[in-house]
């Protein structure tokens, strides 16, 4: 596809801001990201669709390495992952984080390096560890007291597995109370005030064969502020010295796990990865003096601040009515491939693409086509008075957790993932079918 972007004064002032770098303004009120029409996109490949701009993703992945650079990066693949995601973050030179044997099989068979892998999760499964130990990944993170013995009893007397200990720091973050992940009483990692982690590192270190390399810890989601980060690391190195006085090991290896905020609509605050890096780097290097620890190697594990940017999701108005004093516009998609406005109340940014509207803008609450009343993907925004059936609405910062979240709701499947760069499209993950859907059912 090849698109001509048009001066600023003949499209609009609309606010870019959130949208890949590549966006750029076409004719008849259509967008171009990586070189590719919405309109087009939307025609070609139908609704909904999601885009990835493969260009804003390595460009991200690079931005880590550079404000980053005596850091271990993994990207958290539970954002996204597909095997031309897996190529990019393996070429742009991160690791990866994986939650199941699903992820690392796929990882690892899309030709990543397992040693570079780190295996997650608060409840794994049997196969999930010993695919993981067959294929030889780099770390597990511990998250339970039972992990210990299934872990030392899987390896036998195979070679020793590194394992970090996924620890509660007491650090509240996030952008809401379901995905704040750093204090007691929720399902992740391992106490530091019921004494849990205390018990832990000694029940590791009881086992011979498994190698504690570090500690982990992960605060939230969404996070904007860095000060929470510092907190967390200023406890967990805390932690380690205590490890150094009462056991005599000095842990090597520190992981903040990720949660790395993005803006989802203009003006919305960022984390800033430049200061985030400063800070962290100057307060570990004064924690670990005061402690008199030689310093860590650092891990970090973005995801969302990786992929969510340089996603845009493509849906087409199904229905527009007025009802009870308020407008929707209801699309052919929702719930099924973006969860998240149910779970969390995250509210996106759409836009009208593909069509020059003169009319007055006016508030507009986008919805989905699932039969359920949260089924909601922005509230209130303001979209063009002449929305109609037809129209595609272009919806930005769609690359994490939609996708990898999606259902078979209703039956209506899975929508497909396009790679967009440098003015071409190519199809990454199909669309579902009803005949993948109806496959499975084998009963009768």
């Amino acid at each position: 596809m090849t698109v001509t972007a048009l001066p600023e004064a003949a499209t609009g002032t609309g606010d870019l801001s959130v949208w890949p770098a590549s966006t750029t303004r076409l004719a008849q009120g259509d967008l171009a990201v990586g070189g590719v029409s919405l309109a087009e996109a939307a025609e070609r490949f139908s609704t909904p669709v999601y885009l990835l701009d493969e260009g804003e993703v390595r460009r991200r992945c690079r931005t880590y390495r550079d404000v980053f650079p005596d850091t271990e990066v993994l990207y958290a693949a539970k954002a996204f992952l597909s095997r031309a995601m897996v190529r990019w973050v393996r070429e742009e030179g991160l690791g990866l984080d994986v939650c199941s044997a699903g992820e690392l099989e796929l990882a690892v068979t899309a030709g990543f390096p397992p040693e570079r892998i780190v295996l997650h999760g608060n409840a794994k499964s049997p196969a999930d560890l010993d695919n993981a130990l067959r294929l030889g990944v780099g770390r597990i993170v511990i998250d339970s007291p039972s992990e210990i013995t299934r872990i030392a009893a899987a390896l036998g007397k195979r070679d020793r597995q590194k394992v970090l200990l996924r620890i509660v720091p007491g650090v509240s973050a996030g952008g809401h109370d379901k995905i704040r992940t750093g204090t007691d009483g929720q399902k992740f990692g391992l106490s530091l005030t019921d004494g849990s982690a205390q018990d832990a590192i000694e029940r590791v270190l009881g086992r011979r064969r498994l190698l504690l390399a570090g500690l982990h810890c992960h605060i939230g989601s969404q996070i904007t502020e860095v000060e929470p980060y510092l907190a967390a690391l200023r406890r967990m190195v805390e932690l380690m010295a205590r490890i150094r006085d009462h056991h005599g090991l000095t842990l090597t290896e520190l992981d903040l796990g990720g949660g790395h905020g993005v803006a989802y609509r203009p003006g919305e605050p960022a984390l800033d990865l430049t200061a985030l890096a400063h800070r962290v780097r100057t307060t570990l290097a004064e924690s670990c003096a005061a402690a008199g620890l030689p310093v860590p190697r650092l891990l970090i594990e973005p995801g969302r601040a990786v992929v969510g940017p340089a996603g845009v999701a493509l849906y087409r108005v199904l229905t527009v009515k007025r009802t009870g004093g308020t407008t929707f516009a209801a699309v052919d998609g929702g719930m099924s491939d973006n969860p998240r406005p149910a779970l969390y109340g995250v509210r996106y940014a759409p836009r009208l693409v593909g069509r020059a509207s003169t009319a007055p803008t006016h508030a507009t609450t986008v919805v989905g086509r699932h039969c359920e009343a949260g089924d909601v993907l922005a509230a209130g925004v303001e979209l063009p008075a002449d929305l109609r059936p037809g129209d595609v609405l272009a919806v930005p910062v769609a690359g994490a957790y939609q996708v990898s979240m999606a259902s078979g709701y209703n039956m209506v499947g899975r929508p497909p993932v396009v790679a967009v760069h440098q003015g071409t499209a190519r199809l990454l993950i199909r669309r579902e079918t009803l005949a993948d859907l109806s496959g499975r059912d084998i009963g009768g």
